[in-house]
């Protein structure tokens, strides 16, 4: 996704590009996954356009927590101009060294900051060389390290997440009655 970053410089409704693909594809999928770099450019933004609901993914830093600050910025923006529907099914904690004291400050403040407003998830993915791997060897975690702490928390993660849809499918449900 980081190559269209550039391509979309120029195009007329850059917003909206991918959100086009997106739906041309949407019928044949349960599920679509977009990830993208943490940045503010141009293929956030039109992945916040394209998408029903966004994870938020932090890791227990300073720099991160700032970072998010301008995120919930930006994804309440796109939710106001282009993209009404955008819901925010939560925050989520990654590569948590749960050893540190800032890791368990920052995560406690975040918490309490936006646990209020926002789901933030119980599961938190933790830190872990063998995660860390996966990029270089272009796998996933399940296929690297499938018995390791990351693979469980993603697990627990689906686990979690599905949780909520179906929480969310008895609201409609019950709404529409």
């Amino acid at each position: 996704l980081s190559g269209m970053e550039i391509r979309l410089i120029n195009a007329m409704s850059r917003e909206s590009v991918l959100r086009t693909y997106i739906h041309a594809v949407k019928p044949h999928y349960d599920y679509i996954l977009i990830d993208c770099m943490p940045s503010l450019g141009m293929m956030p933004i039109n992945s916040l356009a394209a998408a029903d609901s966004v994870i938020i993914p932090s890791q227990p830093s300073y720099l991160s927590a700032k970072g998010l600050d301008l995120l919930m910025q930006s994804i309440a923006k796109v939710k106001r101009q282009i993209n009404p529907k955008l819901k925010i099914d939560g925050i989520l904690f990654t590569m948590v060294d749960s050893r540190t004291n800032e890791a368990k400050e920052i995560i406690a403040s975040l918490r309490a900051h936006y646990g209020e407003k926002i789901r933030v998830f119980g599961t938190e993915i933790p830190f872990s060389v063998r995660a860390a791997e996966t990029s270089g060897r272009g796998k996933s975690i399940f296929a690297h390290d499938k018995n390791g702490k990351v693979a469980a928390a993603y697990r627990s993660l689906t686990k979690e997440v599905l949780e909520l849809e179906r929480k969310t499918e008895r609201f409609r449900d019950d709404a529409a009655r």
